[in-house]
């Protein structure tokens, strides 16, 4: 009896610490994905004005998603533009300690979000 209930309490450890460890990687990509987002409304103005397209800052893109990011006590790790300007990827990493494992499950966990620039008055126009 005393094994089995010793194993029940590893299993119950394990359902518990994984299901974290999906809770912090889920909120994790969230959290990229919204600093993407905000990095991607950081417009080179003058460019918008003089007709030359639409297109994002990188420094002011990086600057944005880090303060967002900042919030939640956490910042960005990378933030790539294409080539185009017009898609912004923000990757962030936390740490997750599992709750009845203690040090044995504990990791970071990376989460990666992209945004991509559209305009348009009546529909989305990407280019």
């Amino acid at each position: 009896m005393a094994i089995c209930a010793a194993y029940l309490v590893l299993v119950i450890a394990l359902v518990i610490d994984a299901g974290g460890r999906l809770r912090v990687a889920e909120r994790t990509d969230a959290y990229a994905q919204e600093a993407a987002r905000v990095g991607g409304q950081q417009l080179d103005q003058s460019a918008v004005l003089q007709g030359k397209g639409f297109k994002v800052l990188q420094e002011d893109a990086k600057k944005a998603a880090d303060a967002y990011l900042g919030l939640y006590g956490l910042h960005a790790d990378d933030v790539k533009l294409d080539k185009d300007g017009k898609v912004v990827t923000v990757t962030v990493q936390a740490d997750y300690r599992p709750v009845l494992l203690g040090a044995l499950g504990q990791r970071k966990v990376t989460g990666k979000g992209s945004a991509t620039l559209v305009h348009g008055v009546e529909k989305a126009e990407t280019d």
